[in-house]
């Protein structure tokens, strides 16, 4: 029974998590503390290499759809690759009853954002050195954005910090400074950070293995739900339309956020 229910807790955070961007730990890390009363450590731990194979499947699969942007991605690991590593380290004084309550806060404060996005202006980049790009849907519609490197990389790496940190994936942060910060267009964002979190996730997996703080039975009962969740998520978000997908990542985070702030009082 602990394995089924192992696998389909791997399934469910692959769809999420790649639906909407996410990566799937956000789920993973606080149901292997809760249900299988494992440290913060080694459920962070065991969540970040499942992670590793739900950003693969589901980049493979946004591949496919040419929704990845391949360049704004590896700018962005340039700052998320050093900050998954350092994070990873700086697991092991982590207090899990402040994080839940903190991140959660955190989170339900982005979903409110997302709610508010029409209304909120992209920075102002008219001054500084920007990369500029452009998308083209399925429909024939061309979307332009642009992003400053040097910023972005200095985001990256504090979504990365936090990724080896808690084990979460990185675009429960990621996906919303895209949208909100560069404009990028949601179906970009997404696919791209399920690009930067596998590549980030793979560092921060070799540090964690490192310390110890991997449960390998666990990871490979995970692995092969997370895989195929990943692709699930990734085949559903792309016909979904932006506003859905924006609207599926608000209420996503509005639920796990709410869910970490009642578990730090339990």
């Amino acid at each position: 029974m602990e394995y089924i229910m192992l696998l389909f807790i791997g399934l469910i955070a692959g769809t999420v998590g790649s639906l909407v961007g996410l990566g799937g730990g956000i789920i993973i890390v606080p149901l292997l503390i809760g249900l299988h009363s494992l440290s913060p450590q080694l459920a962070v731990g065991t969540s970040i290499v499942t992670v590793v194979f739900t950003g693969l499947s589901s980049t493979l699969t946004y591949m496919k759809h040419k929704r990845v942007d391949y360049k704004s991605g590896l700018i962005l690991f340039i700052g998320s690759g050093p900050g998954g590593i350092i994070g990873s380290w700086a697991n092991k004084f982590l207090n899990q009853d402040s994080f839940s309550l903190y991140f959660g806060i955190f989170l339900i404060f982005v979903s409110i954002l997302l709610m508010l996005r029409d209304k909120l202006k992209p920075l102002s980049l008219s001054n500084a050195t920007v990369i500029k790009r452009s998308f083209t849907d399925a429909e024939g519609n061309t979307v332009h954005y642009q992003f400053p490197p040097f910023l972005s990389i200095i985001i990256a790496f504090v979504v990365g910090f936090i990724s080896g940190l808690f084990g979460i994936g990185g675009g429960a942060l990621l996906v919303p400074a895209m949208m909100l910060l560069f404009a990028f267009p949601a179906q970009i964002a997404v696919a791209t950070s399920m690009f930067i979190v596998f590549l980030s996730a793979i560092v921060s997996s070799l540090t964690h293995i490192s310390l110890g703080n991997v449960s390998w039975v666990y990871v490979l009962i995970l692995i092969p739900g997370a895989w195929i969740g990943g692709k699930i998520g990734a085949y559903i978000n792309t016909k979904l339309s932006g506003n859905a997908i924006i609207n599926l990542l608000r209420i996503t985070l509005m639920i796990l956020g709410t869910r970490l702030i009642i578990s730090s009082f339990l």
